[in-house]
């Protein structure tokens, strides 16, 4: 079944990170030594050769871009996309950048080897609808690749995560209760690997495919 785009709550995403695209990276500037390494070995896994980067923000990913692949990477926010053109400039990195929703992809099925995504599902307004259309873009057999912090499984931190969670919303966009790995399952991909990274079972890497 189509799942339809809840329009208000993803302009009201848009306007959030649209607000503190200028800020982004100074507001993230601790939690991104933490990020740097985990970012570098997802990227290192990554064989392409047509890729595609959901999120790509201010380009904190590009650094760790791999050499040889064709590489095309999407924002909702024209704010952090502006940004992601100065950074891929600076760095002389050749990447398709666009404006694009995570929920309504438009390119056609099957178009990407791999897809890749870091701390991006935490915003996306329903993440079964961009998960469906992750799996609709991929070639058969083609690998996701996730970075993402979710709801503890203890059970006194994720009532806590729960409560807080309006809160950060409103002032970030990223919701810290998102059950992930659940959800891929539930989309039908194929999970390979989860591994914790960090913060006991938050912050995990992902691995993905869509069956042959």
């Amino acid at each position: 079944m189509t799942m339809a785009i809840d329009v208000k709550e993803t302009a009201r995403t848009q306007a959030r990170y649209q607000r503190i695209a200028r800020l982004y990276d100074g507001m993230e500037a601790v939690s991104e030594r933490r990020y740097r390494p985990w970012r570098a070995r997802l990227w290192s896994m990554v064989r392409g050769p047509k890729v595609l980067e959901i999120g790509v923000g201010t380009g904190k990913n590009m650094p760790f871009y791999p050499e040889g692949l064709d590489i095309t990477a999407i924002d909702l926010t024209p704010g952090m996309l502006d940004r992601a053109r100065n950074r891929a400039a600076e760095l002389d990195i050749d990447v398709d950048l666009r404006l694009g929703d995570a929920q309504s992809l438009d390119f056609p099925n099957g178009l990407f080897d791999e897809i890749v995504e870091t701390f991006v599902f935490c915003s996306v307004p329903d993440p079964m609808l961009g998960l469906q259309e992750l799996t609709r873009v991929l070639k058969p057999g083609g690998r996701l690749f996730m970075l993402e912090h979710m709801r503890a499984a203890n059970p006194t931190l994720g009532l806590l995560m729960d409560a807080i969670n309006p809160v950060l919303v409103r002032i970030t966009g990223a919701n810290i209760n998102r059950r992930t790995v659940d959800n891929i399952s539930r989309s039908g991909l194929q999970i390979e690997q989860v591994e914790e990274l960090g913060m006991g079972d938050i912050f995990k890497l992902i691995v993905a495919q869509r069956a042959s």
